[in-house]
């Protein structure tokens, strides 16, 4: 694996598990000094094993995205401040719910997770990449922000808003020398496909029609292929893109 991040600074939430572990591990591998995070404690001491194992470190802490004083804690420890990548990956569904269905609990938390935790950590690193006149962020959207019929109407409007944010962050920052960017995957085998519980057995009939286009579920290591290639210099005239990486399903 080639040494492109060799000497520079990732940030990486969901880290415990699925495409936020797979980015992590890549990211170090490829020279990254990765400052990973997420709520699951276990999954990020697994997350740390697997990459003892290879020989290789990061900087694995315990923090809620949701909490602004979480989102803090793990900006705190970006050494000296610097950062080259945030990549925002950590998020949940929503239990397939309909908006006559959906509560304020429900949808506050989904939004909290999937649209709010992100736009607190731009904001908290664009200062610093704008200073270095470089960084990075990719945004974990999901096809589910391009169309309405794979999710709840809470997970669709949060990414849906993850989108928007992205392309927003992408025209005011860019000239700046900060690329924003956006992957919107379809299946993937992790954890919040696996551990999905259906709310609404009505939605999740009418939803299941689309759910029959997906051609094929993608391993988490090929969306952090697309994440480590969008936050390198290889990219460098990306920015603003919105990329599917979902087999075909939304073709």
């Amino acid at each position: 694996m080639t040494q492109r991040y060799s000497g520079r600074v990732a940030l990486v939430t969901g880290a415990a598990s699925g495409i936020g572990r797979a980015t992590v591990l890549r990211l170090a591998h490829e020279g990254a000094h990765v400052v990973g995070c997420d709520i699951d404690t276990a999954g990020l001491e697994a997350t740390g094993k697997l990459l003892a194992h290879d020989g290789y470190t990061a900087t694995l802490l315990a923090a809620d995205i949701t909490d602004p004083g979480g989102v803090q804690h793990v900006v705190d420890a970006l050494p000296g401040g610097d950062i080259d990548l945030l990549a925002n990956v950590a998020g949940i569904m929503d239990h397939f719910l309909p908006v006559t269905e959906l509560d304020d609990d429900t949808w506050e938390h989904v939004l909290a997770v999937n649209l709010t935790g992100p736009m607190r950590l731009c904001r908290a690193v664009i200062p610093a990449m704008r200073t270095n006149g470089a960084g990075a962020i990719v945004n974990v959207a999901s096809i589910g922000g391009l169309t309405g019929s794979v999710a709840g109407s809470a997970y669709t409007a949060a990414k849906h808003g993850l989108v928007g944010l992205t392309r927003s962050l992408a025209f005011l920052y860019g000239p700046d020398g900060v690329r924003t960017n956006a992957v919107c995957p379809g299946g993937v085998n992790t954890g919040i496909g696996r551990t999905a519980t259906v709310g609404s057995q009505w939605a999740f009939d009418r939803l299941s029609h689309s759910f029959a286009r997906a051609v094929r579920t993608a391993d988490p290591d090929e969306i952090a292929a697309l994440i480590g290639w969008l936050g390198s210099p290889e990219a460098r005239n990306v920015n603003g893109a919105v990329i599917t990486s979902d087999g075909g399903w939304t073709a």
